[in-house]
């Protein structure tokens, strides 16, 4: 038997060999994604039906794609990448899976970085419409665009275009979309008064033809046609913005909407997902123009509100054909006066799109943990602890970030980055800053004096300069390099002819997938020099406890323990060390910049559920639970369906799963999926500890032990991780208390008051657990052997809690 866990071997030592080839080069069988919820999400956003796709075909394509933006990587690479995606050894992220193909080296950069900054709105936009996650700083310092000197706004989407409101059903769904007539009115109920009503706000909305360019009472009007492209939109955005930043709010712009594809068009990027449409882009803008432009200047609203709002208002219609959602990190410094009214926005409502976070530093924690400390800056920042801590408690929000721990090796010298005057820094093949040009140099020299010149991804897992920046990130998965089904082994004893197969398999998945990461960095980007800079990956595991399990015989308060958990600690360490010398020999081969970060922990939502494993580095959050699903429909008194309703609901309740309508949700129902997580299915028993039953001190020690032998000192970024802090257990004296000794000590972590589920409230949540015997009666009364799910992604999206702050 073998418990220990051997690494550099052989002749990989001593000779510079990428890989151990034990992938092998004939294609190895896919693994089968997990039943229910894995195979729900490989469906909805990994699997093309137009392609017939199984998880093996992914993994082929996938691999051509990434392995042609480097000319003359060996056919061998390509066939152990391959298998390596195949078994799910790695698993590289969502976005790969999704868009890696063979045109991939045609594509821009932003289709395959989960994580982005950005300084500027129509930046900010532009990214989140190709799907990455941006975080932005809303520092005083780094805020100068006045919005309330943008120029007056004006309309045009021309009467034949299918998706202009000319009859009663199409106003009907503008008025709704552009919510001026109460959500689950009908045709029947559209009465003739809120007839009137739209018909009224779509002619203040919407300009009948675009009038000719000329002067206006000293005021210039132009036009500008928004082309039906990612950055066509991104362009549009972009024009507002340069001209509030020059202070043009007495010209007039007319915006065309005409050359946009209507609602429900097929995106061939997207894989022929639904477009959004021109009025979802006009409802937005119209949205900036009367809660931000006008409203401002009718109220003082200061330039870092103004900021997040029109983020905000944007950010509502990215909806990238229904396939994701816009995720964004909003973070703020605790020096600045008006921080307090950053951390109530959340609790007043209305921005919801980000996660919002006060950025702080030693000095911010030695003043609230050392009530010696006077001063007027020692009392700001302890009524900015005290507030911050009171939000959070009653939402979740405000986090805490310590910007002095994120600006040191992983950045790249972030105080030193030079910005061209030229506008390389902001220029792809796809996408030029041309509108905006002065205002982006502003700003990068107002970031090279910032007090925090560097921000996070929304997950918090990835340290960004505020200018601008990518990191391309990806999963590995140790327990499914397993060469064997890992139920068919006896955890912790396995033989040694299985783990050095297996040992080896995990080392050269790490390879392969840094390698494959530093490949993606050569693609067209907008933010090219920076990516040229800093050459930034991130590769980190998922699945952790059920390696620790297997493989070691460990359970979670195992891994507390050092000296008990040190095979399993030392392996993650020195995986670690494998992943850097990897970049490190990778980009010199290349001829690129030695990579500033290499080692990191993302959530792994989308990758993780393909094969229910625990996402990243948390703890499962329950045993087992009903998955519940929304669809469209709802069923009348004598049980059968109204018009309308999805098909698969009649199908599903035939089929004994559980279903019921919502009211909360007009017009939908809910369909329970029973769901066991793999952990569960391993053999452990008792020694599972889900997140409810781990302490928080316990969860706090985990991070500092995967900072400590993961992340490491040097080429790290930081690890993802939610704490859930149960109000039924600690008062907001304790929580606080509680932030207070352990937050500055790691380097990220959002913590998340919360209540058991049946004190929560809501009419349904996402994940129910429920008892043994009641998932038992339940599991048994479903006969279903083929059916399949349609899932609404925004369901799946942080369905865990691992990025709520």
């Amino acid at each position: 038997m073998d418990g220990g866990f051997s690494l550099f071997g052989g002749a990989r030592a001593q000779i510079r060999d990428p890989f151990e080839g034990v992938f092998g080069l004939s294609p190895l069988p896919a693994r089968s994604l997990d039943r229910g919820m894995g195979a729900a999400v490989g469906r909805r956003t990994v699997f093309r039906p137009t392609d017939h796709e199984d998880f093996g075909h992914v993994a082929a394509r996938v691999a051509r794609g990434n392995t042609a933006l480097l000319p003359g990587v060996d056919a061998r690479e390509r066939a152990q990448l391959r298998n390596a995606i195949a078994t799910g050894a790695l698993l590289t992220s969502g976005r790969h899976l999704q868009h890696g193909d063979a045109t991939q080296p045609g594509r821009n950069m932003e289709m395959f970085t989960n994580c982005a900054t950005a300084i500027c709105s129509f930046a900010k936009f532009y990214l989140l419409l190709n799907g990455s996650g941006v975080g932005r700083a809303y520092d005083d310092e780094l805020c100068v665009v006045d919005w309330t000197r943008a120029p007056d706004l004006s309309f045009v989407l021309a009467p034949t275009h299918p998706d202009y409101p000319r009859d009663r059903a199409g106003l009907l769904r503008f008025g709704l979309d552009m919510q001026v007539v109460p959500w689950g009115t009908t045709l029947e109920t559209f009465d003739a008064g809120m007839e009137a009503q739209v018909r009224a706000f779509r002619a203040s909305s919407i300009l009948p033809e675009v009038p000719a360019p000329q002067m206006r009472n000293g005021a210039a009007i132009s036009v500008h046609v928004i082309e039906d492209s990612r950055e066509g939109w991104g362009k549009a955005i972009e024009k507002i913005e340069a001209m509030a930043f020059r202070g043009q709010h007495d010209h007039r712009l007319v915006l065309d909407l005409s050359a946009i594809r209507c609602a429900g068009s097929p995106i061939a990027g997207m894989q022929g997902r639904p477009a959004s449409g021109p009025i979802s882009l006009l409802r937005g803008l119209l949205n900036i123009r009367r809660h931000v432009i006008e409203a401002g200047r009718d109220k003082a609203m200061p330039l870092w509100e103004q900021a997040l709002r029109v983020d905000h208002y944007l950010s509502v219609e990215v909806q990238v054909g229904g396939a994701r959602r816009a995720a964004r990190m909003a973070t703020k410094s605790w020096r600045d006066a008006d921080v307090l009214r950053f951390i109530r926005a959340k609790e007043e409502g209305g921005l919801w799109t980000a996660n919002h976070s006060v950025m702080v530093d030693r000095e911010f924690w030695g003043f609230v943990n050392d009530p010696a400390m006077t001063g007027s800056l020692a009392g700001h920042a302890r009524r900015v602890f005290a507030e911050a801590t009171r939000c959070a408690w009653i939402n979740g929000e405000p986090g805490f970030i310590n910007g002095d721990r994120l600006e040191d090796n992983r950045t790249g010298s972030a105080r030193q980055k030079k910005i061209h005057a030229d506008g390389r820094d902001f220029r792809s093949g796809r996408y030029q800053a041309t509108e905006a040009a002065a205002l982006l140099a502003d700003l990068a020299g107002r970031a090279a004096h910032a007090h925090f010149p560097v921000t996070t991804n929304p997950c918090g897992e990835i340290t960004l300069h505020v200018t601008g920046g990518y990191c391309v990130i990806g999963d590995f998965a140790p327990l499914l390099a397993c060469p064997i089904p890992p139920g068919d082994v006896t955890p912790g004893r396995i033989p040694h002819a299985v783990t050095q197969v297996w040992d080896a398999r995990v080392r050269d998945s790490v390879r392969l997938g840094v390698r494959f990461l530093l490949r993606a960095n050569r693609m067209d980007a907008l933010y090219g020099e920076e990516v040229r800079r800093t050459n930034r990956i991130g590769i980190g595991p998922t699945g952790l406890h059920e390696w620790a399990w297997v493989r070691f015989g460990l359970d979670f308060n195992d891994l507390l323990d050092e000296e008990r958990a040190a095979p399993f600690w030392g392996a993650v360490q020195e995986l670690s060390i494998i992943a850097k010398e990897e970049a490190n020999l990778y980009a010199r081969e290349t001829g690129t910049v030695r990579p500033v970060t290499v080692t990191t922990i993302k959530p792994a939502g989308t990758t993780s559920k393909l094969f229910g494993l625990t996402e990243g580095a948390h703890l499962p959050a329950r045993r087992q639970y009903l998955r519940w699903v929304q669809f469209k429909g709802v069923q009348r008194e004598d049980g059968t369906w109204e018009e309308g309703a999805d098909p698969l609901l009649p199908a599903y309740e035939k089929r004994g799963y559980p279903v019921r309508s919502l009211r909360s949700f007009p017009g939908m129902s809910i369909v329970g999926f029973p769901t066991v997580p793999l952990i569960q299915r391993l053999g452990m028993g008792e020694r599972i500890v889900t997140a409810p039953e781990a302490t928080p001190e316990a969860q706090y020690r985990w991070l500092e032990l995967l900072e400590k032998y993961w992340i490491g000192a040097e080429q790290g970024n930081q690890v993802s991780y939610t704490l859930k802090v149960y109000t039924n257990r600690y008062d907001l004296a304790e929580f606080r208390a509680l932030v207070a000794t352990h937050q500055p000590h790691v380097r990220c972590c959002a913590i998340l008051p919360s209540r058991p589920d049946s004190a929560l409230g809501y009419e349904y949540l996402p994940e129910e657990e429920i008892s043994a015997g009641k998932f038992a009666a339940i599991a048994a009364a479903i006969h279903d052997d083929d059916v399949k799910e349609v899932v609404d992604w925004a369901h799946l999206q942080c369905a865990s809690g691992v990025c709520p702050i």
